[in-house]
């Protein structure tokens, strides 16, 4: 099958979208330093894209992918990603796609205390260096292709990572007033593909978070009940600060998520 989808990054949630794309017919070119690791039925390339271009000729995808991994979270390390490699990829492509979707990050969104919610209208306000570099991946990805989409997501969960967990566990809690913003995995995959096959064109930026913003105090008093393990410091919302994100503007477009809060998704991640 002619691949006309090009993943641009086929990590877990990249190979996730992949997979969804394949099940609904398309064929899928992925790109990843190790093609091995990319799972059948997807196509896999290897390629590094900190140092090197692809070679994408004779390959004409109507729909593009970013979804890239950074490693470690150094200002130098975002920018040879997130900038520069995709920077790369994308201007190895003969002409722009019909629809793209670059998977960007809600770090770029500011902290506060007692934050009020906040949508795409918030101006990025990146804290760090690696913030500064997604706002500018996202800038140079509408350079490359003016009609593209960001999807900028909250903390993923729903994969192996059982960091948090473990902390509920540990009685490590050291934050319980924090504002959490997260999206299952799963549901972050389906945001995806819907933006890329939706009938109506999608907008330029959604964040792809659940309904509930939640204290972190909350939801490891949740974990730990089902964990067995000590009752963590209660949230209290008089001293609450971080971030509260809003999915009313992705969730207009017909996207609803499987898992609303942390409560549906941690509920089948864990025993009983």
């Amino acid at each position: 099958m002619t691949p006309d989808v090009l993943l641009v990054g086929a990590g877990d949630l990249g190979a996730t979208v992949g997979l969804r794309l394949a099940a609904l017919g398309h064929g899928v070119l992925a790109l990843r330093r190790d093609a091995s690791r990319v799972p059948a039925p997807l196509v896999g390339r290897s390629v590094d894209l900190t140092r090197a271009a692809p070679d994408l000729s004779g390959v004409r995808p109507s729909l593009v992918v970013v979804a890239l991994t950074a490693r470690p979270r150094t200002e130098e390390a975002y920018r040879a990603t997130y900038v520069e490699g995709m920077a790369r990829a994308l201007d190895a492509l003969a002409e722009a796609p019909d629809r793209a979707v670059l998977v960007s990050s809600t770090a770029v969104h500011a902290s506060r205390d007692l934050p009020e919610v906040e949508d795409e209208t918030a101006p990025p306000a990146p804290a760090d260096g690696p913030g500064r570099m997604l706002v500018a991946a996202e800038e140079a990805f509408h350079e490359r292709i003016p009609h593209g989409t960001v999807l900028r997501l909250s903390g993923l969960y729903g994969g192996a990572s059982t960091r948090l967990l473990d902390q509920v566990r540990e009685g490590r809690i050291d934050d319980p007033h924090r504002w959490t913003n997260r999206i299952h995995r799963q549901d972050a995959a389906a945001a995806v593909v819907h933006l890329l096959t939706m009938p109506a064109p999608p907008e330029r930026l959604y964040l792809g978070t659940d309904d509930e913003p939640a204290q972190l105090g909350d939801v490891a008093a949740f974990l730990a009940e089902r964990l067995g393990a000590p009752a963590p410091p209660p949230a209290d919302p008089a001293r609450g600060h971080g971030k509260r994100l809003s999915d009313a503007r992705l969730r207009a477009t017909g996207w609803a998520p499987a898992y609303p809060s942390y409560r549906e998704g941690y509920a089948r991640l864990l025993p009983g």
